[in-house]
């Protein structure tokens, strides 16, 4: 990810009603008067994450919050310095896709201690009771649905080669065990390239440049996102393979969704970016209001959803399937 120190702004949606200071009153008090809601995503550049700061703004906004939404890029320095202006903005909650499972817990801690609630989305941290829900995909199940669906389209012999998140995530190493557990069941799949490119299209596109020219002969690619699988999708189409190396991926993206309508990516395993993340605005509302989120646990799963050519034309809204 970027190192760049510009946070992204995407929106500030002001009420009449002034700014309070929430970490000083009483929940029913800092609701009453409103409040700003600061929302705290990794890299908007990708639809994901503009997905996952649209909608909680939105709900923000319609629960009669302010909200800004910002940018970590994936950088700790950046998340830090983005919760120190929450902090000073007098924030009434602050809603964090966290930039590293072990390094933004730093952050969290100095977000309570200024008494602002922290509602973690779509990635954990490495130490409970410090935010006050941590809403995720159940990232495990997902990977069981897409490895399983790989399978049926690869066949169940010849070499592959799989691309993966970024390490400081448990998400990438998540996804890649569920993909190591279903596969393994099958000898005659053979794991022999296996690249890290950091959810990152164009990082997708370098390691699969590079995994095929060592490994001509797989057979498939199964990613650890969309993003990285349409990078790779793209180097397959330099290489004149695409209708001979299958690839899958993972997070239901716009891209993604046209891809697979275009027979270039087999599937994808939506990810519901767009409920928990406004089920964490809800539960920050809820806590605001009667000192409760509603959840009967800190850490809640979201089970994903296999799309492929035969559901691909349901989508409704970006990341939302109609029900």
């Amino acid at each position: 990810m970027s190192k760049k120190t510009k946070a992204w702004m995407l929106t500030a949606m002001t009420l009449a009603t002034p700014l309070v200071a929430g970490a000083l009153m009483a929940p029913t008090a800092a609701h009453a008067a409103g409040g700003l809601i600061s929302i705290i995503v990794n890299d908007p550049a990708n639809n994901y994450w503009l997905t996952e700061g649209k909608v909680a703004a939105a709900e923000a906004q319609a629960l009669g919050y302010k909200a800004t939404v910002s940018a970590n890029k994936g950088d700790t320095n950046i998340e830090s310095n983005l919760i120190d202006t929450a902090i000073t903005n007098k924030s009434v909650a602050i809603i964090l896709d966290p930039a590293n499972a072990s390094g933004s817990i730093g952050a969290v801690k100095k977000a309570v201690a200024a008494g602002i609630p922290v509602f973690l989305v779509n990635a954990e941290i490495n130490q409970q009771g410090l935010a006050k829900a941590q809403l995720v995909s159940n990232n495990a199940q997902g990977a069981a649905l897409g490895a399983q669906e790989w399978v049926k389209d690869v066949g169940q012999q010849g070499n592959y080669a799989e691309l993966l998140g970024a390490p400081s995530d448990n998400n990438a190493a998540t996804r890649s065990n569920g993909y190591e557990t279903v596969l393994s069941q099958y000898p005659g799949l053979v794991k022999t390239a296996s690249q890290v490119a950091n959810w990152d299209r164009t990082q997708g596109h370098d390691k699969m440049q590079s995994m095929l020219q060592a490994h001509p002969d797989i057979i498939g690619v199964i990613s650890g996102n969309d993003e990285m699988a349409l990078g790779a999708i793209a180097a397959l189409k330099e290489a004149g393979k695409i209708g001979t190396i299958k690839v899958g991926g993972f997070d239901g993206s716009p891209d993604a969704v046209a891809a697979i309508k275009a027979g270039e990516l087999q599937y994808t395993v939506l990810q519901p970016v767009a409920i928990f993340s406004k089920k964490a605005v809800d539960e920050a509302d809820s806590f605001l209001k009667t000192g409760k989120t509603g959840a009967a646990a800190e850490k809640q799963l979201f089970d994903c959803i296999l799309v492929t050519k035969d559901n691909v034309n349901d989508f409704v809204a970006p990341f939302t399937l109609k029900q």
